[in-house]
C-alpha cells in the first residue's frame, strides 16, 4: 500500500517535470546581434517601453537606459543592456517580433511548431 503511493507520488513528479519541460521547448525565439531571447520577453520589452514617460527630446539612448534600468526586464533581455548598440538591438528585436515572428516567417524567429 505505502509502496504503490510512494510510487504514485514519483509519477506525478515526473509528469509535472515533463510539462515544464515541454513548456520551455515551445517558445518562440528571436536570434539578433549573438543575442537569444524569447519572443514574449519582446512583448514585455514593448509594455516596458510604452509604459515610459516619454518627452519630445527623448532620445533612444536615455529610453533604452530606462527600460534597462527597469527591475521587469526579461531576464533574457539583461544582457542587450550591456551592449553599446543596445537602442538599436531593442529597436531591431521589437521589429521582428512584429514581422510575422509568431509564424516564423522571419529567420531570426526559431522554434514554431
Amino acid at each position: 500500500m505505502m509502496g504503490s503511493r510512494m510510487v504514485s507520488g514519483l509519477l506525478t513528479v515526473v509528469l509535472v517535470v515533463l510539462l515544464l519541460l515541454l513548456q520551455g521547448t515551445q517558445s518562440v525565439y528571436i536570434q539578433y546581434e549573438g543575442f537569444r531571447v524569447q519572443l514574449e520577453s519582446v512583448k514585455k520589452l514593448n509594455e516596458l517601453e510604452a509604459q515610459q514617460v516619454f518627452s519630445p527630446r527623448l532620445q533612444a539612448q536615455s529610453l533604452q537606459s530606462s527600460v534597462c534600468q527597469d527591475p521587469a526586464l526579461p531576464l533574457d533581455l539583461q544582457p542587450v543592456c550591456t551592449s553599446k548598440e543596445a537602442a538599436n538591438i531593442f529597436k531591431a528585436l521589437t521589429a521582428i517580433a512584429s514581422d510575422d515572428c509568431e509564424l516564423c516567417v522571419n529567420v531570426a524567429c526559431t522554434g514554431c511548431l
